[in-house]
């Protein structure tokens, strides 16, 4: 087995273990400067247990050079290799020049610029894909090798610059598997797609996680403070279980923490160290029976008899009550207190101006709560690393996970719950899509926004607090598996509030805002059922109406993208408008943006089309709503759907414009239930929550 670790802590304890079938053994241990490399995994930092790995342009295996390198042949496709030796200047844990000096790319004459790689998931694991790209192919500047890279229903565009490497990184979500990638030509590339390696890690699970960061730097401080050489107070405190340090008793948590600790019947001298206090999960401390001096830290006598038990009979030099004091000390007090009365007076007075000049230069600058090296330099809403371990229970219930990483349930001191998104060390959205959304929801403010409660930058610790929306996500909701069917007025509802949300990025905000990323799985849902547009980390600000931005970063969800994004790259506002059309259609039919099985797929407007040209609403609508829903505004609602996904955005309309339109297909509901109950008339709607029907955007500066 070939095992990638990426380091949570600062030391790296290895611990090898007779598992009944001999001594153990390890053939190589490399450490390598990984730095912010490719290879560093979730934000527990798990193993990853090596697959695969292909040099696809290479004739035969070599394992000359650092990694061995299968060949693997892939059909439709053509090698070629440099005509010099390749020089990279990559310095992380870098690919061989020979994996860069060859590569494949598809075969001339194939009707279709497509390269097609097999593989064959289990999918009881998570898995980590690296595609690798290095362009050795001399040609003019004006030509371009532009691809789109689909993992199932996730698409990446690339455009490759000659000779600077480049890798894609994908996870795989456990239960999820995926049979084929495709490497697919861009329409307008003057060159065919290639790729020169790949490889594939699945994600091992530890059953032993290593003991919390802080009570390891704890017990290695009382370690050394005692000059403690017991043989067995090696590696790390509480793991393996069955090898935990002598002395020592540790919880079972996810991550271990340090719960009593037995120093009893030792040479012990000095004085009780400040940092036991640091062992915040400490019950018991036995340091009965030593040599001990000195006061008792004034946080370890406040714990004492609460949440701690503290045994130290038998030192006799240690002074259990109060504080000690000589003489001297006696004699002085009266004049430390006089001093201290006078800076302290001094200070309050300096303290005072320096916020009134503080507050004076704020309302003068304009708002951002980063400064230009990318630190945060506002201080609202801030929590420290241990706070957001205090909110989740140190990272106990997993609600979601999305680009940025994994999203947990906390609860702040008021009992308020809120959502916590982890930055992951391995996140493909990096720290410039977290400051981007930190900046945006800092300044935008809408009911239909999900808002931003607070933010963490402390150190590796990157996380944004939210609103929590205990109804989840409007895919969920719509999902087969759900047994909790949304009605028919539920899902105007919906509609109607995620229009608002986005008609206030388009033509409330100045300059405008465009989402890129709006989908059924960015829609989450409160209590009362009100939908929020959620995940900003891609967002765009555009200057006027008319500006448009071309970009080869991968951006969006396959099934929600622009076409003309897929020709161009040009994105605007129209291209929001793109993705709700495909999300109108989603609450009308129930049925997912790319609907069937890997390797037949079928977009959901190619599926809706040609009922819509029959004329039988019945075959559109869920079927799950068993028929009961309004034909008329069922029409109306696949009409504004429609009108948003034309292929080219100069056809569709504004937000403004939809938001009008869904107004009134929701107002005739509203009046057509209002007019049932009227009459007695038990209607096909249940009753939900309706806002009034008025305009939402304001301005917002930025």
């Amino acid at each position: 087995m070939e095992i990638v670790h990426v380091s949570p802590t600062d030391n790296i304890d290895v611990c090898l273990i007779n598992a009944g079938d001999g001594a153990p053994f390890i053939s190589l241990l490399e450490v390598w400067p990984l730095a912010n490399s490719i290879y560093r995994t979730t934000s527990n930092s798990l193993p990853l247990d090596l697959m695969a790995r292909f040099n696809l342009g290479m004739s035969e295996e070599d394992s000359s050079f650092i990694r061995s390198w299968r060949n693997r042949q892939i059909e439709n496709s053509e090698t070629i290799s440099a005509l010099e030796t390749i020089h990279s200047d990559e310095t992380d844990y870098k690919l061989p020049n020979e994996v860069l000096g060859t590569a494949i790319q598809s075969q001339k004459g194939y009707p279709y610029p497509v390269l097609f790689i097999h593989l064959n998931f289990d999918i009881d694991y998570e898995y980590h894909l690296y595609l690798h790209f290095f362009d050795f192919v001399g040609h003019p500047q004006n030509q371009l090798r532009k691809m789109y890279i689909a993992f199932d229903a996730n698409l990446l565009a690339v455009t490759l610059k000659y000779q600077e490497p480049q890798t894609i990184k994908q996870i795989i979500p456990k239960g999820l598997g995926l049979n084929k990638i495709s490497i697919v030509g861009s329409p307008d590339s003057s060159l065919p797609p290639m790729i020169n390696a790949l490889e594939i890690f699945r994600v091992l699970l530890q059953p032993n996680a290593p003991t919390h960061e802080g009570d390891v730097d704890a017990m290695r401080s009382i370690k050394h403070a005692y000059n403690i050489t017991r043989i067995d107070w090696q590696g790390d405190p509480c793991m393996p279980r069955d090898y935990r340090w002598e002395g020592l008793n540790c919880n079972s948590d996810n991550i271990p923490r340090v719960t009593s600790l037995d120093l009893s019947n030792n040479p012990l001298t000095g004085e009780i160290p400040q940092f036991l206090v640091e062992l915040p999960n400490l019950k018991r401390i036995n340091l009965s029976g030593n040599n001990l001096t000195g006061s008792i830290p004034k946080a370890l006598r406040e714990k004492n008899g609460t949440t701690l038990i503290l045994s130290l009979d038998g030192n006799p030099g240690l002074c259990q009550i109060g504080v000690c004091r000589t003489k001297t000390q006696k004699s002085i007090i009266p004049i430390i207190a006089s001093v201290a009365a006078s800076v302290a007076v001094l200070v309050i007075l300096a303290c005072i101006s320096v916020m009134f000049c503080k507050h004076k230069m704020k309302k003068q600058m304009n708002f951002s709560p980063f400064k230009k090296d990318g630190e945060l330099k506002s201080k609202n809403l801030a929590f420290n690393h241990f706070e957001v371990l205090s909110i989740t229970n140190h990272f106990e219930t997993v609600i979601g996970e999305g680009g940025f990483g994994k999203v947990y349930l906390g609860t702040l001191q008021d009992d308020t719950q809120v959502a916590i998104k982890l930055l992951s060390k391995s996140s493909q959205q990096g720290f410039k899509e977290f400051q981007s959304e930190v900046e945006l929801l800092m300044v935008v403010h809408h009911r239909n926004l999900v808002s931003l409660v607070g933010y963490c930058n402390d150190g590796d610790m990157k996380a944004l607090v939210y609103e929590y929306m205990p109804e989840g996500n409007l895919r969920q909701k719509l999902s087969d598996k759900n047994p909790r069917v949304l009605k028919w007025n539920e899902r105007l509802q919906i509609a109607w509030d995620t229009a608002c949300g986005l008609d206030y990025l388009h033509n409330g905000c100045k300059p405008a805002i465009i989402h890129r990323d709006l989908k059924t799985s960015n829609i989450l849902l409160s209590k009362n059922m009100q939908a929020k547009i959620a995940d900003f980390g891609l967002s765009r600000a555009f200057l006027n109406d008319t500006d448009t931005k071309v970009s080869t970063c991968p951006a969006g969800t396959l099934g929600y993208l622009d076409p003309e994004f897929h020709s161009s790259g040009n994105l605007n506002k129209k291209s929001d408008v793109y993705s709700f059309g495909i999300i109108l259609l989603e609450l009308i039919t129930g049925r997912p943006a790319i609907m069937g099985t890997r390797g037949n797929t079928n977009h959901i407007s190619n599926w809706v089309r040609p009922r819509l040209e029959s004329g039988d609403i019945q075959s559109i609508v869920d079927p799950r709503l068993e028929g009961k829903f309004n034909a008329a505004s069922a029409w109306k609602f696949l009409e504004i759907g429609i009108s948003c996904i034309p292929p080219i955005s100069i056809q569709r309309p504004d937000m403004g414009h939809v938001v009008a339109e869904l107004k009134e297909c929701l107002a005739s509901e509203i009046s057509l239930e209002s007019a049932e109950g009227n009459s007695g008339i038990s209607g096909s709607a249940s009753r939900i929550r309706y806002f009034p029907l008025e305009s939402n955007s304001a301005p917002c500066a930025r």
